[in-house]
């Protein structure tokens, strides 16, 4: 029996029929490398291009962070639930840290599972 997080596909350990999947299923983080202790800041989250139908479409994203020095991690910062037909797979996020760590995206695909991206954000004073 798998533990759960090996059932989470990233680009850099995909294979067989998962290769294929990765660019259109995999998140995009985009936000700042650095940010100043405790000011808010955008983290942009997109997954695709990937068709949105009913039958096959990224449903929804969750952004976690991994912070430094925290005794029990990660904490979910957010989770975006989109419907098929009528949404994009994107979404933006306003967040603030205290500490530096690392983002986690995780979207998931009706037909084709799991998928992780991961950013490092270091925080300034």
């Amino acid at each position: 029996m798998s533990k759960f997080g090996d059932l989470i596909y990233t680009p850099e350990e995909a294979s067989g029929q998962a290769i294929s999947k990765a660019e259109t299923h995999t998140p995009k983080i985009e936000a700042p490398d650095t940010v100043k202790k405790g000011e808010p800041f955008t983290v942009k989250i997109t997954v695709g291009p990937h068709e949105m139908k009913t039958h096959h479409s990224i449903r929804y994203v969750e952004l976690w962070f991994y912070e430094e020095g925290r005794p029990f991690n990660p904490v979910r910062v957010a989770k975006i639930v989109w419907e098929p037909e009528y949404t994009v797979a994107e979404a933006s996020v306003a967040v603030t840290l205290q500490k530096s760590g690392t983002l986690y995206a995780i979207s998931y695909c009706n037909l084709h599972g799991l998928w992780e991206a991961r950013k490092e954000i270091k925080v300034v004073e």
